[in-house]
């Protein structure tokens, strides 16, 4: 069942996705060739619970980590381990928040280093496309037309969109109905209505759009050991149209990035 929620609890939650945020930001200028993906986590968990938060991932479902962390063929779900990262490589990170009874989630894949222009590219289509979804994401529309939205901008590209793993609605549990696929049609699934609160995260593989688990039990690569990207914002519906929860403000500014990516769907208040 789709738990709508008030004004009241949206802003709960923004705070929420926003320490989210935040975490990713301090993170991102940390990652760097000679860093560990453990170190990583590490600082995620102190600078979470530094905040008054706890970890929304650790525990949950057994996962042993604040942070998911997936390099290069990794698509999700990978473990932070002692393995430094080295020039060339990507990271998605992907980083979730309990705080005022309301999780927090999302993702963003970090360039380590100098990258290749073909995963750079990659990188580029899978966070276009996590707007495109988002456009989708408004009063009138179902849950396919999101789908729908980012399986042709990805598939136009030549990439392959994850069938496997699919965004979610989120709340007061990390994983709410609807599930959110990155494929589907127009005009079909779940309406969407006022008050909805839900992850969109595209999973985009440079080749095949299959994928497998590793032994570790958690996680995900491509089947063709080729580079996937993974791109997550929490939105609500307000006032009929989406409405970021998250950013990537505070990465982008660690970064020295500027953009307008998400003016169109920022709060006016």
């Amino acid at each position: 069942m789709i738990q709508i929620k008030t004004t009241e609890e949206i802003e709960l939650m923004r705070q929420s996705a926003r320490l989210v945020s935040k975490t990713l930001g301090m993170l991102a200028k940390e990652i760097k060739p000679g860093a560990t993906t453990k170190a990583l986590d590490t600082m995620a968990e102190t600078f979470i619970r530094d905040h008054k938060a706890k970890p929304g991932f650790l525990g949950l479902y057994g996962c042993p980590s604040t942070l998911l962390t997936s390099v290069n063929e990794a698509v999700v779900h990978g473990l932070p381990t002692e393995k430094t990262l080295e020039d060339g490589d990507i990271v998605a990170v992907d980083c979730g928040v309990f705080m005022n009874g309301y999780y927090g989630d999302h993702a963003y894949t970090f360039q380590v280093g100098s990258v290749a222009p073909e995963t750079i590219k990659l990188l580029e289509v899978t966070k276009a496309s996590l707007y495109k979804g988002i456009e989708a994401f408004k009063v009138g529309n179902r849950i396919g037309d999101i789908g729908f939205a980012i399986q042709q901008y990805c598939e136009a590209h030549g990439y392959g969109v994850v069938r496997e793993l699919v965004g979610h609605g989120l709340g007061k549990t990390l994983h709410e109905d609807p599930e959110v696929p990155n494929y589907g049609k127009r005009g079909r699934g779940k309406k969407i209505l006022e008050g909805m609160t839900i992850a969109i995260e595209p999973m985009i593989n440079m080749g095949t759009h299959k994928v497998k688990q590793l032994d570790d039990g958690w996680t995900i690569v491509t089947q063709d050991a080729k580079p996937s990207a993974h791109f997550e914002h929490n939105i609500a519906i307000v006032n009929g149209k989406p409405e970021l929860l998250s950013t990537f403000d505070y990465v982008y500014e660690a970064l020295g990035i500027n953009s307008e990516e998400e003016a169109p769907f920022k709060s006016n208040a």
